[in-house]
């Protein structure tokens, strides 16, 4: 069978696992048009991409596929009446996230030293990435809790009512966007909601720009009742309140999610997937990315301190708000401020997780503790000859 496969630009590897079995064309997911659909067979794409009978109507697609764990802005109510095949790929960038959660604590003052000394964070939704969320607090001995009313509450470790939550030192949001009662989460965090929050804490959302009332946050940080604030979604994106961008404490373009571990595990799910529905044989599973080099442990470094030095060896937060305050707020007439946005995740650095890496130096047993906790694992040393 020789496929047509059109794929967002920002899914990765996708010639290299895809090329054998037909054409493979590249484009822009967020201006995807009706008229790009002719004759294609497989349509890939990410969250930019809003998938409804608008863009399928009288085209001949057979498979459907978001390298995303969500999927809020497919209608796969739509896809199933059609008979078109789905798949996403939940939990592929659930550990990338979670790093940009710890890189953020890591960044904002003394949290994390206050985090590992007794503190407690908040978790909102408890899917893949709140699941990933606090297995690591529990790897690190942080405390949390956990708010999800979606699920039975014994289902969940350390349950809590949501106003409990909104009660931590740091709260983290991983919900999906739903918007039917009796829990949307759709402006979930309000007025009330954010008002409950304490001056000194940390609000951390990199779910869904929505599921936080910007224009309530941006009057909470007007009148300076805090929290410390770091925002990796945004209301309206790509074109994002330029207002509430300078008021935060950290603010990123929706990348949380983007480091090639995650874009490229992603990526292998939906070719799985997708040669599974269409019935083909196995395609290529291996990765083509080289093996991310060793991260060094400086000697003497133990807890917070090595905790912080081993995230921002991997991922530096500070460079991401940087560039999207360059894009967002510096005045830049030919190019509107929601290209300016997009063009930041399209061009995006490569980023390695933690997970995984080899650490070298000479380690001691409680530094050990803590690789263990971050996932990672030691680096072979070669003995002496």
């Amino acid at each position: 069978m020789s496929l047509t496969i059109l794929a967002d630009e920002n899914i990765p590897a996708v010639e290299h696992y895809l090329a054998g079995i037909g054409q493979v064309k590249i484009v822009n997911g967020r201006t995807l048009q009706r008229a790009q659909l002719e004759s294609v067979d497989v349509l890939l794409v990410r969250s930019v991409t809003r998938v409804d009978a608008a863009l399928l109507n009288g085209c001949g697609i057979k498979f459907v596929g978001t390298a995303t764990s969500g999927f809020d802005h497919i209608d796969r109510e739509y896809l199933n009446e059609r008979g078109i095949a789905f798949a996403y790929a939940p939990g592929s960038n659930a550990n990338s996230v979670v790093e940009y959660v710890l890189a953020a604590i890591a960044a904002v003052g003394d949290k994390l030293e206050q985090l590992l000394a007794g503190g407690i964070v908040g978790i909102v939704g408890y899917g893949f990435i709140g699941k990933a969320m606090a297995a690591r607090l529990a790897a690190l001995g942080i405390r949390h809790r956990i708010y999800d009313p979606w699920l039975d509450p014994d289902s969940i470790p350390h349950a809590a009512e949501f106003d409990a939550v909104l009660d931590c030192d740091v709260v983290t949001l991983h919900p999906q966007l739903v918007r039917q009662q009796p829990w949307p989460s759709y402006h979930l965090l309000g007025v009330a909601q954010l008002q409950r929050l304490r001056p000194d804490a940390l609000l951390i959302n990199a779910s869904r720009g929505p599921v936080v009332d910007n224009t309530a946050l941006l009057e909470q940080l007007d009148s300076g009742r805090g929290p410390h604030t770091v925002l990796d979604v945004w209301e309206g994106e790509p074109d994002i309140s330029a207002a509430l961008l300078q008021r935060v404490t950290l603010g990123t373009a929706h990348i949380a999610g983007y480091s090639l571990d995650a874009k490229l595990l992603a990526t292998r799910m939906l070719v799985e997937a997708m040669t599974t529905s269409l019935q083909l044989p196995p395609l290529p599973t291996d990765s083509p990315a080289i093996k991310a080099a060793a991260v060094p442990a400086p000697a003497g470094l133990s807890g917070a301190g090595l905790v912080r030095t081993l995230v921002q060896s991997r991922y530096d937060i500070y460079r991401d708000d940087a560039l999207l305050r360059q894009a967002v707020l510096v005045d830049q007439p030919a190019v509107a401020r929601g290209q300016r946005f997009d063009l930041l995740r399209k061009s995006y650095r490569e980023r390695r997780e933690l997970a995984g890496s080899a650490v070298c130096g000479d380690l001691q047993a409680v530094q050990l503790g803590l690789l263990s906790a971050l996932g990672c694992v030691r680096a072979h040393q070669e003995k002496p000859a």
